[in-house]
């Protein structure tokens, strides 16, 4: 039989009778019955019933857990350039500053770098990494601009710098003057200050207030002590409650410098608290140490603790 086509029309029928059905699936109803009567479907549902786009997956590449993206900064030109000629703030700066630096030696992206070389201000040196040779002395001293309790009155020449800057800007900002007990020791003389502490304290007393030659800061010409210098200058146990002292913690990263014996460290460093002792890192490296809140070198490097002797 022969229905002619009507889909003008189709909303006029008389309702169906019995259930109601879903409006959906009502219209697909009505499509199929036009076809089978031979009529064209030229309309589809109503914009208000318009079936939603297709959904469409996009496969997202799989990324390898840990995986390092960052290109080497050791082959950066500026920082070639830097190395050839051992300039240590130019070889921070071509890695992108001070934290970057850091980041790049935690991760282990930094094979230009090695913490183990005295001649390079990120040297680590504690109980378990001796300096090589361990008969190490800097290759520039110059004097210390500052009032000196013993004859130990040099430092490198870019750490005699730093640290007169700082003294001066103290005394400006009238915090005191600052005086040193002592800068750079020879391994020789390392030998000897670290014999006169056993025989005051006994090994266990020596080896947590003093370093064995051949793993003492002093070595490097990268630390000194101070002492509070006003119409004398005070020991260097009374350092940290004078105002001087008081000034150094807070201040002392600003001119490179950071308190490298806390209490809160001397379980990893495994040295009483010493906040006379001041280890020169450079302004990069020392920002960075301040502003990531790190207490020792050893993590501000990510190096395991070093409490004890290895051998």
């Amino acid at each position: 039989m022969f229905f002619p086509p009507q889909p003008q029309h189709a909303a006029q029928r008389s309702p169906i009778r019995g259930p109601a059905l879903p409006i959906g699936l009502a219209v697909t109803a009505i499509g199929v019955l036009l076809s089978i009567a031979g009529a064209p479907i030229a309309a589809s549902a109503p914009a208000e019933m318009a079936m939603p786009e297709p959904l469409v997956v996009q496969e997202v590449p799989a990324v390898e857990v840990g995986a390092t993206t960052a290109a080497d900064p050791c082959s950066e030109p500026s920082v070639l350039e830097a190395i050839a000629v051992a300039d240590d703030s130019a070889i921070i700066a071509g890695f992108g500053g001070g934290e970057s630096f850091r980041a790049a030696v935690v991760a282990g992206n930094a094979p230009c770098i090695a913490l183990d070389d005295p001649a390079h201000v990120w040297v680590v040196v504690n109980k378990a990494r001796p300096l090589a040779p361990l008969s190490f002395a800097p290759s520039s001293l110059a004097d210390l601009p500052l009032q000196m309790t013993t004859r130990s009155g040099q430092a490198r020449t870019d750490v005699a710098a730093a640290v007169g800057e700082m003294a001066d800007a103290a005394a400006a900002e009238g915090a005191g003057r600052i005086g040193a007990n002592n800068g750079y020791r020879s391994y020789d003389l390392q030998v000897a200050t670290h014999a006169s502490h056993v025989r005051n304290s006994g090994q266990a007393g020596a080896d947590a207030s003093s370093a064995r030659a051949g793993h003492s800061e002093h070595q490097t010409g990268l630390a000194l002590d101070l002492v509070a210098c006003d119409s004398s200058c005070g020991a260097i146990e009374s350092f940290g409650a004078t105002v001087q002292g008081e000034w150094i913690a807070a201040n002392a990263w600003e001119y490179g410098f950071i308190v490298r014996y806390e209490q809160i460290g001397s379980g990893i460093t495994g040295y009483k608290p010493e906040p006379w002792h001041l280890r020169y890192l450079g302004r990069e490296l020392a920002a960075a140490y301040h502003q990531g809140g790190y207490h020792t070198l050893e993590e501000f490097f990510g190096l395991p603790a070093a409490p004890d002797y290895t051998h």
